[in-house]
């Protein structure tokens, strides 16, 4: 798990999706999101209010083999007052993680990667989702700046490596291995083959095809298909397009 305390998780999760907020009142609800081409920031506010609403219920039902039915989890629609409903969701959300335990058990998507499925690793995660979510709001928002601020980008790399990239079951080209390096941030070796991605945190115990640097907020922004983003590329360039593209994001 990462170096970030349940708490501080907690007030990420708040803080990101507040300055998600800011951002959409700063560019209007009809802006275009450009990390989301199909969205307008209206949806964007929405679909991470729907998010929050939806892991707030599965956080408070506890262990279970599935996600909650619709019933339990509720309405996920926007009601009145679509930036004052955000607020009310994350408030949801932190609530159901402040009342559990960080290790208290839930379902989560990502079982198969043998990453934990507590509460915990579903704080970790939404940190990602409203950091990432953030970005594209200040991105719509004209003549904003858009950011991962550290403390996002920090875990964002290992978050993403063991959860997300571990669930797309078998690599669908040529084995091959790429090693990742943030300075700082971690330094990683994925192998790629017929059993999927395999990640070490040891990157000098193997050969590499491609090796990408950059720093951790670059490296984030890479994976979830975010620019401008920063790579510096030795080796098997197509390689690594071929990794950022493979993931089903949806």
């Amino acid at each position: 798990m990462p170096e970030l305390s349940y708490s501080d998780m907690l007030s990420l999760i708040a803080d990101r999706s507040a300055a998600l907020r800011a951002a959409a009142a700063d560019a209007g609800l009809t802006a275009r999101v450009p990390g989301c081409p199909d969205w307008s920031v209206e949806d964007l506010v929405a679909h991470l209010g729907a998010v929050h609403l939806f892991w707030a219920a599965v956080v408070a039902a506890g262990p279970a083999d599935g996600p909650p039915e619709d019933e339990v989890v509720g309405d996920q629609k926007p009601h009145g007052d679509l930036l004052d409903w955000s607020t009310k969701a994350t408030a949801a959300l932190v609530s159901a993680l402040h009342d559990a335990t960080p290790d208290s058990g839930c379902w989560a998507w990502w079982g198969s990667s043998g990453a934990p499925m507590t509460a915990a690793a579903v704080a970790r995660h939404q940190v990602q989702e409203a950091g990432v979510h953030a970005f594209d709001a200040e991105q719509a928002a004209v003549g904003a700046a858009a950011s991962l601020p550290e403390s996002v980008a920090a875990d964002g790399v290992g978050e993403y490596l063991t959860v997300e990239l571990p669930t797309n079951g078998p690599w669908p080209h040529d084995p091959a291995a790429i090693r990742l390096e943030t300075g700082t941030g971690g330094s990683w070796l994925v192998r790629l083959g017929p059993d999927g991605a395999t990640v070490t945190q040891d990157p000098s115990s193997g050969r590499a095809d491609a090796t990408v640097t950059a720093d951790p907020a670059d490296m984030v922004l890479a994976f979830y298909r975010r620019t401008p983003h920063d790579l510096t590329i030795d080796g098997d360039a197509a390689l690594v397009t071929r990794l950022l593209d493979w993931p089903n994001l949806d």
